[in-house]
């Protein structure tokens, strides 16, 4: 199984280089945009409006969004101010006084061209849409807002219309024909002049995007004879009845798809978020469904991400030649996080060649600054982040970023231009990304070189298994831009703990284990340092049976939902001797004086003192600070507890200092057991997983519930991944606070499987040092995001003592009616049966995983106990 490291490239720091350059000097056509403000009238709106649709006294509000706050952030860093709002906003009003121009360039530095609509009611207050020509690299277009063009019609023809022709009804018909007519010639007129390249509609605002499929004539007349009839009274602003925002729409289209150009100019709708005129139930782009089937020739552009309606619009550019989707006015306006979401989200089935993007900048120049640079903070992050993944190869995220922010938006208006290339010193910043080659140098500050590097992960059995590299090696791969990638046999997934492979797995094909620099690490001894990996294919792609990758889908489902989480771990371990006094156990206890739970007398040996001082001393320098450290029940029983992480980094750290605690003590001359159930007569030793729902709402009961009862629905699934060894079983008892053996829960109940602790933070306790948590916490997390999406009932009653000491009706009051598997065959049974999480697995790992167990278990019942007791402790 020996391979070569670096033999094959795959994803190199060069190329994910390649990817950030592209996406810093890509230049943009902004595809939809408003005027800005003149001089003189920038005072009339409130700069607050940067980040925000809210408006009146609700806009004051603002200032403790996260949006907000980035753009302070960024502002103060670009103006090179405080940090506070009012310090920004004084730096604003600084650069206007110096040179409003030269502050509205480096606003709007790094746009190609704006499509601007010009339709806001703005008045004499904004500049002209062509006032953009002097700081875009070329000439900027104009987008007619229809709606806007039909009020202005019947602004003025009711002005005309005196009190007696008002009530009469044949010069109403004439009057109603003239506004048809005069609207249908605006529209044409528009179709057929250059400096127009779309038509935008705001129904959005109005009536709602539930258009119907046939414009209604009849109320239309009926209600274009109401406003005309009452127009004196009426202050007529614009049009707000269904009918006739339908009719206008229609016609629009209509005019569209019948006129002789070849090119057919789209049509833009606002969707999604919009200040609170807008009734957001009807701003879904769903709603236009019917609308696009009855206009197949007519582009349509959905605006602004349609948040939070992102994947309904991503659907409809997916299946409708004629839909785009245009991911715009989130850039500023959504957090960070909402940001990345969005473009994920939109990636998630929507082909790029559909994607288009737009700043929805208006009023003031910063608006522009903002979306321009938060878009290509965000570009950066999720592109090379799915490039480093292998989603998508380098070439073709240059080529997606290229697309989105300048070539689709260029083919479907038609604007010819060519494409060229920023200058790298834009006075755009973008945020940091770090490529493989930058994070491994700057770890290396201040620290001495060491000799290895590991390229480390846990296979099916929960083995620690690792690649070293000697560290010249490593870093001339670095340094000539290789791939730090290592061929591995595809075995690696298919072996049991002594290399023995599952009879249906052979010892041909490869794969690359590709190392997550992110993951970096001092140790676990002197001399090395450790980075965890990913399985992947040779093309880049992920590899369906990884358990590292497993548990980073699972996390990135949770963010589909808008879930994040952090586990910390409980690691318990027990210090034993290596005997060889002939005696046919290889291991005994450590002697100790009265040794028992959270006692201090077990600092009174020296030996066992200096190392668990130098255990806590060296997790310290590796930037890993232990919470707790104390005596647990049986001799030489302890727990070290580990910080709260996001869940694959918790899941590393836990794998990483389990091998540094184990160093430690080889080196102290003991060794570290996890086995659940070393000696029959000793308390257990287990792995317990405290939780929590670290994202907004996480803390609301009517999420957690949902989350931890997703769980339980599926502990008994769960139980293979968590209680994966015979040995696994010797320890899962009631009564000992080992979390017993029903599927129930209850606050600060150390006796039942799930304890809540307090809000989301809950304690997994049916889970040991045997299983590989990878597996295990995926399973969890999978179980219990399936509980948020599907409003899952915590049916079980809060169960205040120990379950096993309640009659049977008692549990049934509760709800506690099921009970944790006996044994693993008992366990893969019931996973195998699980259909809901098998799908949220992979029914490929899943077959794989019980195979694998079923022929572990097969080799174990080949031993008698005393002979798999040892097997295990010389492994665990």
């Amino acid at each position: 199984m020996t391979s070569w490291v670096g033999s094959r490239s795959t994803t190199t720091s060069s190329q994910v280089d390649a990817v950030a350059r592209a996406i810093r000097t890509t230049p943009i056509i902004d595809n939809h945009a408003h005027p800005l403000l003149k001089f003189d009238s920038l005072g009339k709106h409130p700069l607050l409006s940067i980040t925000t649709e809210a408006s009146g006294e609700a806009i004051h509000a603002a200032t403790t969004s996260l949006p907000h706050l980035r753009a302070v952030r960024q502002l103060a860093t670009t103006l090179q101010c405080g940090f506070t709002w009012e310090l920004v906003v004084a730096a604003i009003e600084q650069k206007r006084i110096e040179s409003f121009e030269d502050w509205t360039a480096q606003c709007l530095s790094g746009i190609e061209t704006i499509l601007v609509d010009d339709g806001l009611d703005s008045g004499e207050d904004a500049e002209k849409y062509s006032w953009f020509d002097d700081y875009a690299r070329s000439k900027c277009k104009r987008i007619v807002r229809i709606e806007k063009v039909a009020a202005d019609i019947i602004n003025r023809l009711g002005k005309d219309c005196d009190a007696s022709t008002q009530t009469d009804n044949d010069v109403f018909e004439e009057v109603y024909d003239e506004w048809i007519k005069e609207f249908d010639a605006s529209i044409i007129e528009a179709i057929h002049n250059p400096e127009v390249v779309a038509f935008k509609s705001v129904i959005c605002y109005r009536t709602g995007l539930d258009v119907l499929a046939k414009p209604d004539e009849e109320a239309a007349r009926r209600a274009f004879q109401e406003i005309i009839a009452n127009f004196a009274l009426l202050d007529f602003e614009r049009l707000q009845e269904v009918s006739l925002n339908d009719l206008v729409v229609h016609r629009t289209a209509t005019l569209i798809q019948d006129s002789t150009l070849r090119h057919k100019k789209p049509i833009q709708f606002h969707t999604g978020l919009g200040d609170n005129d807008i009734t957001l139930s009807k701003s879904s782009p769903s709603h236009l469904q019917e609308f696009i089937r009855a206009y197949p020739k007519v582009p349509i552009v959905l605006l602004h991400a349609s948040y939070p309606f992102t994947r309904e619009a991503g659907y409809l550019a997916s299946v409708y030649e004629n839909v785009y989707a245009d991911i715009g006015e989130v850039f500023p306006a959504v957090s960070q996080d909402g940001q990345e979401r969005v473009l994920r989200q939109i990636l998630e089935l929507c082909p790029w060649s559909k994607i288009l993007w737009s700043s929805d900048g208006h009023w003031f120049p910063e608006t522009y600054l903002l979306a321009n640079m938060q878009m290509r903070e965000v570009f950066q992050t999720v592109l090379c982040d799915y490039v480093r993944k292998g989603h998508i190869g380098w070439r073709a995220a240059i080529d997606l970023t290229r697309d989105v922010l300048f070539r689709n938006s260029n083919k479907l208006y038609r604007l010819g231009l060519e494409f060229s290339e920023l200058e790298e010193e834009s006075d755009i910043e973008v945020g940091p990304y770090l490529t493989d080659a930058e994070l491994f140098q700057n770890y290396l500050k201040n620290q001495d070189e060491p000799d290895f590097v590991r390229i480390c992960w846990h296979d099916f059995t929960a083995q620690s298994r690792m690649r070293m590299v000697p560290f010249r090696k490593f870093m001339s791969l670095l340094q000539d831009g290789k791939s730090t990638d290592i061929g591995i046999a595809k075995a690696a997934l298919g072996m049991i703990q002594n290399d023995r492979l599952l009879p249906t797995v052979t010892a041909t094909g490869e794969y690359r284990l590709h190392p997550d620099f992110s993951s970096l690490r001092k140790g676990p001894v002197e001399g090395h340092v450790s980075m965890y990996a990913e399985f992947r294919e040779k093309s880049g792609a992920r590899v369906s049976l990884c358990p590292r990758s497993l548990l980073q889908r699972a996390v990135e489902f949770g963010a589909e939902h808008n879930l994040t989480f952090l586990l910390g771990f409980e690691i318990e371990f027990l210090l034993v001797e290596r005997l060889n006094n002939g005696n046919t156990s290889r291991y005994g206890t450590i002697p100790t004086d009265g040794h028992a739970w959270s006692v201090s007398r077990y600092f009174a040996d020296p030996r066992v003192s200096k190392l668990l001082r130098d255990m806590v001393s060296a997790l310290d320098e590796m930037g890993i600070y232990t919470e707790q450290l104390h005596a647990e029940s049986a001799n030489g029983q302890f727990e070290l507890i580990l910080p709260p992480y996001p869940p694959v980094q918790a899941v590393d750290t836990l794998l990483h200092t389990r091998d540094v605690l184990s160093a430690l003590a080889t080196a102290a001359g003991f060794k570290i057991t996890l086995h659940p159930k070393p000696f029959a007569h000793a308390p257990g030793t287990a792995c317990h997983t405290h939780m929590s729902i670290s994202s907004e709402d996480g803390n609301r009961p009517a999420q957690y519930e949902s989350f931890y009862a997703g769980i339980l629905k599926h502990l008994r699934a769960i139980t293979a991944f968590t209680h994966s060894n015979p040995a696994s079983f010797e320890r899962l008892a009631d009564s000992v606070w080992a979390g017993g053996r029903w599927v129930t829960w209850g606050t600060q109940n150390r006796e039942t499987a799930l304890r809540k602790v307090e809000d989301s933070h809950w304690e997994l306790k049916c889970m040991d040092g045997l299983a590989n948590p990878y597996f295990a916490m995926a399973a969890v997390l999978f179980a219990g995001i399936n509980g948020v999406i599907n409003k899952e009932k915590l049916v079980w009653r809060d169960c205040e003592i120990d379950p096993a000491k309640l009659t049977d009706n008692d549990r049934m009051e509760l709800g506690i009616t099921d009970m944790l598997p006996l044994s693993v065959e008992e366990a893969l049974n019931v996973l195998r049966k699980d259909e809901e999480l098998v799908g949220y697995l992979g029914a490929d790992l899943v077959e794989r995983y019980i195979q694998l167990k079923e022929f572990e278990l097969g080799f174990l019942g080949e031993m008698s106990g005393e002979e798999r007791r040892q097997w295990i402790m010389e492994r665990y």
